[in-house]
């Protein structure tokens, strides 16, 4: 009998994972009712979807996944007394979410010139997508301290206290959302903490809304302090925040981790899992992308305009801040929640600069070194 598999709108290639071993449907993500999950038998979703018992109800699911590192918005305990199969995608968009951090680097004044000349970043949360920025920085010449608590100091690179992380240069968030205590992450970074940042640091966050108390940070930047500002998530989404949006350098729609290639390993990853799960038949049927346009090298003076140069091939973060601004600005609350849905739901294809491969030609040392350090595959060595 063919499976039936219910999947987010905002996963894609499901079909093309799943082959022969299940019909698919898709549905919107916020949006999903329990009645219509009456004959599924897979779930699978994204960060939007709340699954515990208030939505499963009696429904006869085997198999949840979702398509993300985290699993805050899973109820693993109600699953495992239902019997029902879970799984996530660890690290499947670990590296869009590095790429679209070094963007906002190299997008917002001279933070970039900054870290490359040995200013530290530093990295709140050690986890999957924390240890890949790690890696990516630490391959490409920049410093770095980490923060979280919850690991001992010997399981953390570079680990520093939380005062010395608000002190760098760049503070990039990866910690997963927690009430939890000793060291919840809810609020982490509060009116205190955020008082602490030095007004020529940057601050970005890609992990939860939540973990910065958004109406702490709105006052600061109101009254002209505060750092540079980077947002990809949002207290409240879809309902953001339009007066923080105005204050911050950079805003863009939950779309960090939104890669092309971060999106169809995610799907892979479920598929291969679910397969596994409920001891089905499966091949990998190979990408169902195909590779990326070559990267083009040139001359640009400095390490800082080689990369500029290298990660505007691949992303333009201020699309996506534009695209935001534009479809909120004098909008009423609820049209712009579901205008900030709708650019997630449809996001361009956007590739990734790892494993992509450079066009033949001449690179200066700067370039070869970077091209390197970004995992890109030069021409006449070997991975």
């Amino acid at each position: 009998m063919t499976l039936r598999i219910l999947a987010d709108e905002n996963i894609p290639a499901v079909e093309h994972y799943a082959g022969t071993l299940a019909s698919v449907q898709h549905f919107s993500g916020r949006a999903l009712q329990p009645e219509q999950l009456a004959g599924v038998d897979v779930l699978l979703v994204r960060s939007v979807t709340r699954v515990d018992a208030q939505l499963l109800g009696d429904s006869r699911l085997k198999f949840v996944g979702t398509a993300t590192s985290g699993f805050d918005h899973i109820d693993r305990d109600f699953l495992g007394r239902r019997g029902i199969a879970f799984a996530h995608a660890p690290g499947s968009h670990a590296n869009s979410v590095v790429e679209y951090v070094l963007a906002a680097i190299a997008a917002v004044g001279e933070h970039l010139e900054r870290v490359l000349a040995g200013a530290p970043v530093g990295i709140v949360g050690y986890g999957v997508i924390g240890r890949a920025v790690a890696a990516r920085l630490r391959a490409l010449g920049i410093n770095y301290r980490v923060y979280d608590p919850w690991l001992s100091p010997g399981a953390v690179d570079q680990p520093a206290p939380l005062p010395d992380i608000l002190e760098c240069a760049v503070i990039t968030l990866h910690a997963e959302l927690t009430r939890r205590q000793p060291w919840p992450s809810y609020h982490l970074l509060d009116a205190a903490a955020l008082a602490r940042i030095p007004a020529d640091s940057l601050l970005i966050n890609a992990s939860r809304g939540p973990v910065v108390d958004n109406l702490a940070l709105s006052d600061l930047l109101q009254g002209g302090g505060g750092p540079d500002v980077v947002l990809d998530v949002w207290e409240g989404e879809p309902r953001i925040s339009q007066t923080l949006l105005g204050q911050v350098n950079l805003g863009t729609p939950h779309i960090a981790g939104y890669s092309l290639d971060g999106k169809l390993l995610a799907t892979r990853m479920l598929v291969e899992a679910m397969a596994r799960a409920l001891e089905l038949p499966w091949r990998n049927p190979g990408s169902a992308a195909g590779a990326a346009a070559p990267l083009q090298t040139g001359t640009h003076g400095s390490a800082a305009g080689t990369l500029r140069h290298l990660l505007a091939q691949r992303y333009d973060i201020g699309a996506d801040d534009n695209a935001l601004r534009g479809v909120t600005r004098g909008a009423d609350p609820e049209a712009a929640a579901l205008a900030f849905d709708r650019l997630r739901r449809h996001y361009p294809e956007r590739r990734e600069l790892l494993g992509s491969a450079v066009a033949p030609g001449p690179a200066s040392p700067d370039a070869l070194r970077l091209l390197a350090g970004l995992g890109c595959v030069i021409p006449g060595e070997s991975r």
